[in-house]
C-alpha cells in the first residue's frame, strides 16, 4: 500500500510539475510588459482562475479547513475575512488602480502622490510582504513533499524552491498567468473530490455544501457527551474582538496585497478588471464553501472512527502522520482507549491526511499533494513575481538605472526572483510559525501599509506625498511591533493576538495620513483631477459620436 501511494503520488506530482514548466516555456517572457502585466492580454475568465490561484495558497488549501476544524466558529473569521477582503478589492480599488495603468502597486503610489520616495518605501514594503508570504508558501510545499515523498519537510521545500525559481523567473507574469490557470483546475478538481466523497459516505449526498449542516449539529451533540466546548459556539478560542481584529485584518490585508492586485494590471479595461474579479469571486467561493464542509466531515470521522479505539489496532495512516510530529496521540489515562482529548492534530495536516483518513484510496490521496503543491506553488510564482518588479521595475528601473534596456531590466528581474525564493527556501527550512499564522502575518503587514494608502490614494484626492509617506512608516512599525509583542512578549490589547495585528497598523496609518496631508501642501490640481477622474468608467467615443463605457 505505502509503495503504491507512494508511486501513484510521485507520478502525479512529475505530471503536474511538467505541465507548469512546459506552459512557462511555452510563454515565455521576452519583454518587459510580458514579464510584469502578460501584455495586458489575459481575458478575464482565465484571468479569474489565474487570481484564483494565486489567492487560494498553501494557507487556504492546506491549512484552511484544518483552523475551522480544530477552531469551531472562531475559525469562521478566516473564510469572511478572506471572501469579504475580496469583493472590498473588487469594488473599491482593482478597476481604479487598472484605470491608472501602472506596471506595479509602487509605481501607482510613486506616481499618484508624485514622490520618489513613497515608491521606494512601497516597494520594499511590498518587498517585505510578498517575503512574509512566500515563507508561508514554501513552508506549506515542504509539509506535501516531505509527507509525500517520505523525505524529511526540508528537503521537500528546497524542492519547491527550484521549481519556484525555474518558472517564475523564466515566464515572468505571461508564464504565471497560464500556469496559474493550470493550478487551478487541478488544486480544485483535488479538493472537491475528497469533500465530495465524504459527503457521501457520512450523508449518501454528493452535495457537501448542503448536507454538512446535519453533521455538526451531530458534532454538537457529540461534545456535549464529552463534555467539551460546542464545535459552533462562538469565541471559545478567542475573545469578540478578536474575531474582529483578525477579519478586519484579513480583510484590508486582502484589498492590499500586491501580488494579488498586479492581477488586475493584466487585463485590457476596466470593465475587463470588474469581471475578473467577479470570476475569481466564484472560483474562490468554491473552495472557500467548501472549506467548513471539509473541517466538519474530518472532524466527525475522526471523532467516531479514531477516538474511542483500543491504541494498538490504530489505522496504518496514524504512524505515518506521527513519524512527522505533526500528529501525537497519547493515552493519558491509561486505559488503552484513544479517546478524542487524548488526540493532537495539527491544523496543516488535517486536509493532507482526510483522503488517508477517510481511505479514499491512493489516487485521491495522490491528488491531494498535486492540488496541495499547485496551491501553494501558485501563490509562490505570484509572489516571486512582486518581489522582483519592487525591486527591478520600482527601484532599479525607476529610480537607480532609469535609462536601463529591456533586456537588463529582465534579467535583474530574473536573478531577484532566483535570489528571494532561495532565501524565502531557507527561512521555511525552520519556520516561525504555521502556516495560516504566518500568511496572517502577511495580510497585517499589508493592511497596516498599502490599504491606507491606496484607499485614500483612490478616494480621497487631498491625500499627499508626505501624508502617505508618514502612513506607510507608522502603520508598518505599529504592525511590527504589535506582531512581534503579541507573539514573543504576550501582550495584548482586548484580547487581540499577532494575527489581529492590522487593526491597529491600519488606523494609525489612516490618521497619520489624513493628519500629516491636511498640515502639508495639497497635491497639484493636474493630480487631484486625476484622482477624481479615477472614480469614472473609462470612455470610448466613435465616429457617429456615441459615448460607451468600457
Amino acid at each position: 500500500m505505502e509503495n503504491s501511494q507512494f508511486f501513484v503520488s510521485l507520478t502525479l506530482i512529475l505530471i503536474t510539475f511538467g505541465i507548469y514548466i512546459g506552459i512557462a516555456i511555452y510563454n515565455k517572457a521576452r519583454q518587459t510588459s510580458d514579464f510584469y502585466v502578460a501584455s495586458r492580454g489575459v481575458p478575464p475568465v482565465f484571468n479569474g482562475m489565474a487570481i484564483g490561484a494565486d489567492w487560494m495558497s498553501a494557507a487556504s488549501f492546506i491549512g484552511m479547513a484544518g483552523t475551522v476544524m480544530l477552531l469551531g466558529y472562531d475559525g469562521l473569521a478566516y473564510i469572511m475575512g478572506w471572501t469579504g477582503g475580496y469583493l472590498l478589492l473588487t469594488f473599491l480599488l482593482a478597476p481604479q488602480l487598472r484605470k491608472y495603468g501602472r506596471y506595479t502597486v509602487p509605481e501607482f503610489i510613486g506616481d499618484r502622490y508624485n514622490s520618489h520616495t513613497a515608491r521606494v518605501i512601497a516597494a520594499i514594503c511590498t518587498i517585505i510582504i510578498s517575503f512574509t508570504y512566500s515563507v508561508g508558501q514554501l513552508s506549506g510545499s515542504g509539509v506535501v513533499i516531505g509527507r509525500l515523498l517520505e523525505v524529511d519537510a526540508r528537503i521537500g521545500t528546497m524542492i519547491g524552491v527550484v521549481l519556484i525559481a525555474f518558472y517564475a523567473a523564466f515566464g515572468g507574469m505571461k508564464g504565471i498567468t497560464w500556469t496559474q490557470v493550470a493550478q487551478y483546475i487541478i488544486l480544485i478538481i483535488a479538493y472537491l473530490i475528497p469533500v465530495i466523497f465524504m459527503s457521501l459516505q457520512i450523508t449518501n449526498s454528493p452535495l457537501p455544501w448542503l448536507s454538512y449542516g446535519h453533521v455538526v449539529s451531530e458534532l454538537g451533540e457529540l461534545d456535549r457527551q464529552l463534555g467539551l466546548s460546542e464545535y459552533f459556539a462562538p469565541f471559545e478560542n478567542g475573545s469578540r474582538w478578536q474575531f474582529i481584529a483578525l477579519m478586519f485584518t484579513l480583510m484590508a490585508g486582502t484589498a492590499g496585497l500586491p501580488h494579488v492586485i498586479v492581477r488586475f494590471y493584466t487585463v485590457s479595461t476596466m470593465k475587463a478588471a470588474r469581471w475578473s474579479g467577479a470570476w475569481a469571486l466564484l472560483f474562490i467561493g468554491i473552495l472557500y464553501l467548501s472549506a467548513p464542509a471539509y473541517a466538519a466531515f474530518s472532524r466527525f470521522i475522526l471523532m467516531t472512527n479514531v477516538a474511542g479505539q483500543p491504541i494498538d489496532t490504530l489505522p496504518a495512516w496514524t504512524e505515518t502522520w506521527i513519524n512527522t510530529n505533526l500528529l501525537q496521540i497519547a493515552d493519558e489515562n491509561g486505559d488503552g482507549i484513544l479517546q478524542w482529548t487524548e488526540i493532537m492534530i495539527a491544523n496543516d495536516i488535517v486536509v493532507m491526511a482526510t483522503p488517508e483518513i477517510a481511505n479514499l484510496g491512493v489516487f485521491v490521496i495522490g491528488l491531494m499533494a498535486a492540488g496541495a503543491m499547485a496551491a501553494a506553488l501558485s501563490t509562490a510564482g505570484g509572489l516571486m513575481i512582486s518581489i522582483s518588479s519592487s525591486f527591478a521595475h520600482d527601484i532599479y528601473y525607476r529610480v537607480l538605472r532609469p535609462n536601463a534596456t529591456d533586456a537588463r531590466r529582465l534579467y535583474v528581474g530574473r536573478i531577484t526572483i532566483v535570489s528571494a525564493t532561495i532565501l524565502a527556501g531557507l527561512v521555511a527550512l525552520n519556520p516561525p510559525g504555521a502556516i495560516t499564522q504566518i500568511v496572517a502575518w502577511a495580510f497585517a503587514l499589508a493592511s497596516g501599509t498599502f490599504f491606507p494608502a491606496l484607499l485614500l490614494g483612490v478616494w480621497w484626492k487631498r491625500a499627499n506625498g508626505p501624508g502617505v509617506i508618514s502612513g506607510m512608516v507608522v502603520g508598518l512599525f505599529v504592525t511590527l511591533t504589535y506582531i512581534f509583542a503579541a507573539q514573543y512578549g504576550g501582550f495584548t490589547i482586548a484580547g487581540i493576538i499577532d494575527t489581529g495585528a492590522g487593526i491597529f497598523g491600519a488606523t494609525a496609518a489612516i490618521i497619520t495620513n489624513i493628519v500629516v496631508s491636511l498640515n502639508t501642501k495639497a497635491p497639484s490640481q493636474k493630480t487631484q483631477d486625476e484622482v477624481k477622474d479615477l472614480r469614472y468608467p473609462e470612455q470610448m467615443t466613435y465616429q457617429d459620436g456615441d459615448v460607451w463605457m468600457k
